[in-house]
This record gives C-alpha cells, structure tokens and sequence, in this order.
C-alpha cells in the first residue's frame, strides 16, 4: 500500500476527518466554508501580514488518511522571542506510517523557514481553536472545542513530541447553579453601581461592542504567554459573522462610567447544527438547523476578559452572575467553557462555584528540532 503526500489540496484536506472517524464520532468538523478562508491567504489577516502556510494531506492508495497545516505566526515569534512553526487541524486514522510521513513535512516547513521547534496543534491562532485532547475523548465537543482520537497523542509522543500546557474544558448546567455563589463583595458592589452598567452585544450595536471586546480582550490577556493582540481585521475575521448567531441576551459588555472594562462572549452551541449538515451549507444544512431549533438549548462561553485595572474587584464573577441568570431565564440546559489553563487559577475557581465539570483534558505538543537545514 501507497503513501501519497499532498499540499495546498483542499478538498482533499477538508474530507480527511469524515474519512479516519466514523460517523458516531463526537468530532464536528469546521464549516467548509469557514476552514476554506481560514486556509485562503487573500483573505487570512495571519497569512496576509506574512505568515507562511501549508495545508498537508497524506493519501494511503488514493484515501485522505492525515492532515495537518504547517505555518508560521511571525508577530508571536516576535512578541515572544521564538523561532517556531505550528502545526494545526490534525487529523488522523491510527496509520504511524501516515502520520511519520505528515509530520516529516511539517518539520521540513519549520526547517525550510530556519526555525527550531514546532508546537501544536493551533488552529490556527491562540485565539482560535487550540490543543489536543489527552481525556474525555468519549465527551462531544461544543462550538470552539478541540476533538482528537485517543491514538494521537501517543503517536505524537512516538515521533518526538512532548506534552506541554495542559488545559481544560467544561460544562455545567444553568439550572443547577445557585449563582448567588458567585457574589463578592466587589461583585455585589458592581451590580449595586450606577457607575458600572452592561451594554448588550447585539446587531444593531455590534460593531461597536465588538471593538469594545477587541480592546478587553488584548488588554486581559497582554500577560498570555502565547497571546499577540488581535487587530480589528482580525478580530473582525475570526469573530465577525457570530452577529447571526448571538443571543443578545448572554453576551456583554461590561462599561465603567461609560468606558469599557470587561466582555463575556456566551453564544448558543452550533455543533448540532454543523455535525448535522455535514459542515456544508446545502438541503442538509435547512434540515439541520430545523432539527436543532426542537432540540434542548445548549450554549458555549466563548472568552472572557477583564482589564487589567479592573481585576480583582469583582467585575468577572459580576458578568458570570449576568450570564448564568440570562441562560437559566432562556431555558438554556447546557452550557459549555472554552480552554481554561491550569495556570489560570482563578479562571479555574470561577468554574468551580458554578459547579463546572471536566469535558476533555487537552495539551499542547511540542518538540525541538535538532537540525535546521540551510
């Protein structure tokens, strides 16, 4: 049996995970249309200001069998003082043979630009979809979740990687929550404040309240150790056409006598919709989303974040009180939480006092490269 490797084949590319998993998988694939601008250096920001990309395939007797981007995020290697490619969107059948060949052209890519590690998987930024999931495989993933098989990470392993950064994702459910629990005293404060007032994100003012997250957020994740502050077009370009989606109700703004100083993003669960369209708009999709409109409602917190000024007085537990009574009073029966980091303590206790459980446990991988070719 033949390997075959391809580059920069999107179709081939897109169809890979429908190929390795089967259909009762929890893996939910990107849109077509969303992974294929993803991957569009015309319209990328990433790709644009100069990040190199390649999106590779490997074929076993004709059949998508592996896939992976290699690429290079230049303003992070900048900001942080590294010399590293990335790799991201992996996907693969239990095939070491297939995945030795994938990963010997990735670190071809990082070699061929002079860098000397790669890391992944980032999908294809910090603030996109990132890590590969090491427990809770048998948990489905909600909107902005990572999925990977349980093979990955020990054929990474094999091939030199290690695991970094472990993360967390989870869940909880609006009704059970006392979210009284979340009141401190600087909570309680704010709510009691005419100073301090919520400005919903909704059509008719968002993109206004999305320039306003785009501030919150560089500014409360500046101390990231992998973060690199989002431009408006890029902020525009990976967030942009949530305003279809949003629930006005669950995301907001939080304003300090009229000055911005927090954002929740909290919007309903696609997944169910995307799974069941087979990640392409089409006949299947109207019927998908027909489906989903009579199944019960699930929603995802996407990011939260607070100025950096603003932190530690209470202005985070404040917006998850707004959101967690927003999602009790709209019949929400599940809420997810994007990746949380164990360094993140305090993330991590705001979870706690929802009762959040664990989904999937996921890591970074990375290896260094011994040779830089010339």
């Amino acid at each position: 049996m033949s390997l075959t490797l391809l580059r920069n084949d999107f179709e081939a590319f897109f169809r890979t995970p429908f190929a390795v998993y089967p259909r009762d998988t929890p893996y939910v694939s990107p849109m077509r249309s969303d992974l294929k601008r993803y991957l569009d250096p015309r319209k990328n920001p990433l790709l644009k200001a100069g990040g190199a990309l390649e999106a590779l395939t490997v074929l076993r007797d004709g059949r998508p069998v592996a896939r992976a981007t290699a690429h290079r995020h230049p303003a992070s290697n900048a900001r942080h003082g590294l010399s590293r490619s990335y790799f991201g969107f992996l996907d693969a059948a239990d095939d070491p043979e297939a995945l030795s060949l994938l990963f010997r052209e990735v670190e071809t890519f990082a070699r061929r630009h002079g860098d000397t590690e790669v890391m992944g998987p980032f999908n294809l930024t910090a603030m996109q979809q990132v890590g590969l999931v090491t427990e809770g495989f048998e948990h489905a993933p909600f909107t902005d979740m990572v999925w990977s098989p349980p093979w990955l990470p020990t054929r990474l392993e094999e091939l030199g990687y290690s695991a970094e950064f472990p993360m967390s994702t989870f869940h909880f459910s609006p009704a059970d929550v006392d979210r009284n629990r979340l009141l401190s005293p600087g909570a309680k404060a704010i709510l009691e404040s005419d100073d301090w007032t919520f400005a919903p994100i909704d059509r008719k003012r968002f993109k206004v309240r999305m320039e306003e997250a785009r501030l919150c957020l560089n500014a409360g994740f500046d101390a990231n150790p992998m973060f690199v502050p989002l431009s408006a077009e890029e902020f525009e370009f990976q967030a942009g056409e949530m305003m279809w989606v949003l629930d006005p109700a669950l995301s907001s703004v939080i304003h300090y006598k009229g000055r911005p100083m927090g954002v929740v993003i909290c919007i309903p669960d696609l997944n169910p919709f995307v799974k069941g369209a087979g990640a392409t708009y089409g006949p299947r999709a109207l019927w998908s989303w027909l489906k989903m409109r009579n199944r019960p409602k699930r929603a995802v917190i996407i990011l939260y974040s607070v100025l950096p000024e603003a932190q530690g007085q209470g202005v985070n537990p404040a917006m998850l009180w707004r959101v967690v009574g927003a999602l009790q009073q709209r019949g929400y029966v599940d809420c997810g939480g994007t990746w949380i980091a164990d360094v993140n303590g305090a993330s991590l206790r705001q979870l706690e006092r929802i009762g959040g459980e664990r989904l999937h446990r996921t890591h970074l991988f990375r290896k260094t490269l011994t040779e830089v070719e010339a």
